[in-house]
């Protein structure tokens, strides 16, 4: 079984090849083509992509900051998931039940070490996931939705990677 599943595979990556090849595949239309990048003016993060009328289509999501963090929330349409972000060291994803995202979750981030706290609102968290640019070191990050209960979780963030904390409330 697992043999024809390899077979299967490598079927379907001939079948694409040949097909772009002869220029009936349009691979621009992937999900591959979408890109996110930080703004000139450093306000937001430049989503583009190709729309399903083969236009290029841009969108601007803000890019927020407090204090010395900067941040900014996505994770809404195929478009905004699959793209590829900056590289933030702290990625967020809030979660309801066994696979429902939410979003407006008030967030606080406390620096264990120094004296940081950013505090960011319900209402610029718009998609369940939140990319946060902060300096090396440990937090507290403590998560709170309007009629749940809050959630806090203890991050490490190390120079050169990305973590991931997921914060999941019972439905």
């Amino acid at each position: 079984m697992r043999l024809w599943g390899q077979r299967l595979i490598i079927a379907g990556i001939v079948l694409g090849v040949a097909l772009g090849s002869l220029g009936l595949f349009d691979s621009s239309l992937s999900h591959a083509a979408i890109t996110a990048r930080i703004s000139q003016a450093g306000d937001g993060i430049e989503l583009e992509y190709v729309g399903e009328d083969g236009k290029s289509v841009k969108e601007l999501i803000p890019l927020h900051k407090k204090g010395s963090a900067r941040y900014f929330s996505t994770g809404i349409g195929m478009e905004e998931r699959t793209a590829q972000y900056p590289r933030f060291p702290l990625k967020l994803v809030f979660i309801a039940g066994a696979k429902a995202y939410v979003t407006q979750v008030a967030v606080t981030i406390k620096a264990t070490k120094r004296d940081m706290r950013v505090r960011i609102p319900g209402d610029q968290v718009t998609g369940p996931w939140l990319f946060v640019d902060l300096p090396a070191g440990t937090y507290d990050i403590s998560v709170a939705r309007r009629d749940r209960a809050e959630i806090k979780q203890r991050v490490a963030v190390i120079p050169g990677r990305t973590k991931v904390a997921y914060f999941r409330w019972k439905e």
